[in-house]
């Protein structure tokens, strides 16, 4: 196949605007997929991303068309729509020459349609725009059309409409890519460049890397060189998706296929790298690494713990596992006084803590205790110009060595209908937002602009702004670097003794809210003892917030029906002294049961 005859592309969408649905219509059309065998989202390859109706994990298909009486490969790269996965998004972009911008013609343009489209034309991509979902009854064909007009500035007459349900226009769809999208300019005479947009592991090809080659072709048996990790490997196979691995003699240039390296570490054949000869490096001829190139940063981190000390080495089992095949996600042992031994975990995002937590339970059988999650402070120490980061406020050093304490800020964009301004508006000033303009996409929808800190944005916000708006605002956000931070570090003490997994940074305006709030809720949950147990919130040596939590009374006179009162006081104050020797050695001793860690996190 010569490359004038390929075409490389991807489907960018917001989050439920058809991807998925598409992608299976285009299957059907092509026949790359027999009708027997075809089931819906049949890119989807996980049980979790069909249940929650979600792609987490993009995924690559080959397809053959012929128009015009020519033959045509056509390369699709199905895409996450969640902002937790935008870096799939952005990887996936780099491998291709054109984007197929689905807009849901009941919703119109969202925030993350923008936030996807904006990195399309970053990349130079030709962007073909289609409405989906255009045989429902709510569909508001024309003013969506306005709407892609208005943020992508192209004729009204080149936006297409499809359903991805029923197939129409889809065939239209698949032609305007035969006829827009160029064709890869690769340089098959070229050294090999491949860049890896996705990586997965095989027990027995090591780490498999899912590549465009941009110049030159790879076999099996070729000697491999990453640039990024400086890592060598050998190919134990090359072949396409069909969207199955399929495996074929050679990848050329403007190919999208696999690589298996026979590497067994995913860290050393990282998403956004490229692949060479072993060769062209060795004798010095300067191969020069393609765009792209960009190591995956966890924006959250949060400790999880088993909930029986003996499940530590089936635990860590389990997160080698996932980490196999999930190169964003990072985890290191850590120890903690009252629950043990864990780990502390590194996420894209909350979405993929949930995701990571539910492939334990359902992959694994563990159900962890997960701390308070918490983003990535900087510090800056006396004497020293050098930053340093803050993973856990447990590594919180002596206060009076910090001169500045600085928090990630992120850019964040919210689409909403204009007749949900106000409440958006007033939700935005809960989270110390600045709030930076407003642009009109059409007299109905606004796109508003703020830069805030990513803690108050992950938490609760996602929730919060759906019920603001009655669940028709969308919002992403990207991050703009770290700013100056008024957070202090919030101890909660259970018995005098302070229990690190809910100690956690706030602002300092919230934290008399926040410790309150925590006592009050561990007073709930927590277990009674046959002594008061204090609970309290505390700033360095400052108690804000208290809570008792009543003893656990026996009736030790019950058993007796008689005889003089001097015997039942004597009873009472043998249990007196009791009570106090057992406050006096079970300080600190309470037990805190995992459901309180959950109850905690639940605002």
């Amino acid at each position: 196949m010569r490359q004038e005859h390929i075409r490389n592309f991807c489907i960018i969408a917001h989050i439920d605007h058809g991807k998925s649905t598409l992608a299976d219509r285009l299957l059907e059309l092509t026949k790359t997929v027999e009708q027997r065998k075809m089931k819906e989202q049949l890119l989807d390859q996980m049980d979790l991303e069909r249940e929650r109706g979600i792609t987490i994990k993009l995924q690559p298909v080959q397809m053959h068309y012929v128009y015009q009486d020519t033959e045509y490969t056509l390369n699709l790269i199905d895409t996450p729509g969640h902002v937790d996965f935008h870096y799939e998004v952005s990887r996936s972009l780099a491998a291709v020459e054109g984007a197929i911008l689905l807009v849901d013609a009941t919703k119109g343009v969202q925030a993350q349609t923008l936030a996807n489209l904006y990195l399309a034309i970053d990349q130079g991509l030709e962007i073909i725009p289609v409405i989906n979902k255009i045989d429902l009854p709510n569909a508001q064909v024309e003013k969506t059309k306005k709407e892609i007009v208005h943020v992508l500035g192209c004729p009204e007459d080149d936006i297409l409409l499809a359903s991805g349900k029923t197939g129409l226009g889809v065939q239209a769809v698949l032609e305007r890519v035969i006829e827009r999208v160029p064709a890869p300019n690769g340089d098959e005479s070229k050294p090999l460049r491949a860049l890896i947009f996705d990586s997965v592991y095989n027990t027995y090809k090591g780490v498999v890397a899912y590549v465009k080659v941009v110049d030159g072709a790879v076999k099996r048996d070729d000697a491999l060189y990453m640039l990024g990790t400086k890592q060598d490997g050998i190919t134990v196979e090359v072949g396409l998706f069909k969207p199955n691995l399929v495996p074929v003699g050679i990848l050329k240039a403007g190919d999208i296929g696999y690589i298996a390296t026979g590497l067994k570490d995913v860290s050393h054949c990282r998403v956004g790298d490229t692949i060479t000869y072993e060769r062209y490096d060795r004798v010095g001829v300067a191969v020069e690494q393609l765009p792209g190139y960009k190591e995956i940063r966890p924006t959250v981190y949060a400790s999880l713990y088993p909930v029986d000390g003996d499940d530590y080495t089936v635990m860590r089992d389990a997160l080698d596992k996932l980490k196999l095949n999930d190169a964003a996600f990072v985890f290191e042992p850590e120890s903690n006084q009252a629950l043990g031994r864990g780990f502390r975990c590194g996420f894209l995002g909350l979405l993929h803590l949930e995701i990571i937590q539910a492939r334990l339970e359902r992959e694994f059988q563990l159900e962890p205790t997960i701390t308070t999650p918490s983003v990535v402070y900087e510090l800056k120490l006396r004497g020293s110009e050098k930053h340093i980061p803050l993973y856990s406020p447990s590594d919180l050093p002596d206060p009076a060595s910090i001169e500045a304490t600085y928090e990630p800020y992120v850019s964040l964009s919210i689409v909403t209908p204009t007749e949900y301004l106000g409440g958006v508006m007033q939700l935005s000033q809960s989270i110390r937002a600045e709030y930076k303009n407003t642009e009109y996409i059409d007299e109905e929808r606004a796109l508003l602009s703020f830069e805030a800190p990513l803690m108050d944005v992950i938490v609760n916000f996602h929730d919060d702004l759906k019920s603001a708006s009655s669940g028709y605002a969308s919002m992403n956000y990207e991050p703009i670097g770290y700013r100056p931070s008024d957070v202090v570090k919030l101890d909660i003490m259970v018995a005098g003794e302070p229990v690190d997994a809910f100690a956690r940074m706030v602002p300092k305006r919230d934290a008399y809210s926040e410790g309150k709030r925590v006592v009050e809720k561990l007073k709930e949950v927590l277990p009674r003892q046959n002594f008061a147990v204090a609970i309290q919130a505390a700033i360095g040596g400052k108690v804000i917030a208290r809570e008792t939590l009543a003893a656990y009374r026996k009736d030790v006179t019950g058993y007796m029906y008689g005889g003089d009162f001097s015997r039942k006081k004597k009873l009472l104050e043998k249990q007196k002294r009791g009570k106090k020797k057992a406050a006096e050695m079970g300080k600190g001793k309470v037990p805190i049961p995992s459901q309180a860690f959950l109850a905690v996190l639940k605002k």
